[in-house]
């Protein structure tokens, strides 16, 4: 499978999208939540990816295959090559990878995206700065003077 191949399976999931991040990182998501990334540029990892705990332990004992730079202690694995596994067993493990993240969401979530409603669309919070802006300020005497009085 190549990176074409993976990014057309990938899309084909239900509520997914794709970003470029961490410099070069082709990212794939659902609802905000990462479930695949695979570098666009050469790397030592082709391909990392979220798999369940019972797949975690089999597939690091596979040569290529190792627990992923700092996501290991969440069940993901990195491919040392694309075709380290056989494309109808990968398909299999990405699908299982999104349907873990997706199990994760708030069942309140999935049925907003699931309904395609306009409560589907991504609630973004505001930023700290946002929030600290929109906040009215409280004079520095009285609110000194009521820690005090605590």
């Amino acid at each position: 499978m190549d990176i074409e191949a993976l990014r057309r399976y990938c899309l084909q999931f239900p509520h997914t999208t794709e970003n470029v991040q961490w410099g070069y990182d082709l990212c794939f998501k659902v609802d905000g939540k990462l479930f695949l990334v695979t570098p666009l540029e050469p790397a030592p990892v082709r391909l990392s990816f979220k798999c369940s705990p019972e797949n975690f332990a089999e597939l690091c004992e596979r040569p290529g295959v190792r627990p992923a730079p700092y996501m290991a202690r969440a069940q993901w694995i990195s491919l040392e090559q694309l075709n380290t596994l056989p494309d109808p067993e990968l398909r299999d493990l990405i699908a299982e990878s999104y349907q873990l993240v997706w199990e994760r969401l708030p069942k309140k979530r999935q049925q907003e995206l699931q309904s395609g409603g306009k409560a589907a669309a991504k609630k973004v919070r505001p930023t700290s700065k946002t929030r600290t802006q929109t906040r009215k300020a409280k004079p520095a005497g009285k609110a000194r003077a009521k820690k005090a009085g605590k």
